[in-house]
């Protein structure tokens, strides 16, 4: 039984783990590892972007994801209450004019969304565009 073989793509040996299974080939795993396989979809995805993003619109109103949409969003607010009450409290500021949109405070995108670092401080905003939030996002998951 094999338990390592070489990627195709970085030379590299590893264990048969650090490849995706793929039925039609002879061992049963495709012969790019997992990171070449992670990486190659990465670049595709950034040299078509906006055809992805254009893509990812489309799907995201289909009727079932629509539903999964409305069901997360409900668990997210009854998970922290104070969320949404920030999030009414930042809207709520935007219309009476003691606080203004800015663009995105990493790239300058002019679509910018509010958000917060603690939501114990409703109008402590950071404006970030929605690329940008969610890398935000990503780096406070890894911190934590």
């Amino acid at each position: 039984m094999i338990s390592s073989k070489e990627c195709f793509k970085c030379k590299t040996v590893k264990p048969l783990e650090e490849f995706y299974k793929h039925k039609m080939m002879a061992d049963g795993h495709l012969n790019k590892c997992k990171s070449c396989a992670k990486s190659d979809v990465n670049k595709n995805r950034q040299d078509n972007l906006e055809a992805k993003r254009e893509y990812d619109r489309k799907r995201s109103r289909l009727a079932h994801r629509m539903e999964l949409k409305s069901r997360v969003t409900k668990a997210w607010r009854a998970e922290d209450l104070r969320r949404q009450q920030c999030h009414n409290a930042v809207r709520k500021a935007i219309l009476d004019g003691r606080l203004v949109k800015s663009p995105c405070t990493r790239c300058g995108e002019v679509k910018s969304l509010a958000h917060h670092e603690d939501y114990d401080k409703p109008l402590d905003v950071m404006w970030l565009c929605q690329p940008c939030h969610k890398q935000r996002h990503k780096e406070l998951k890894e911190e934590f």
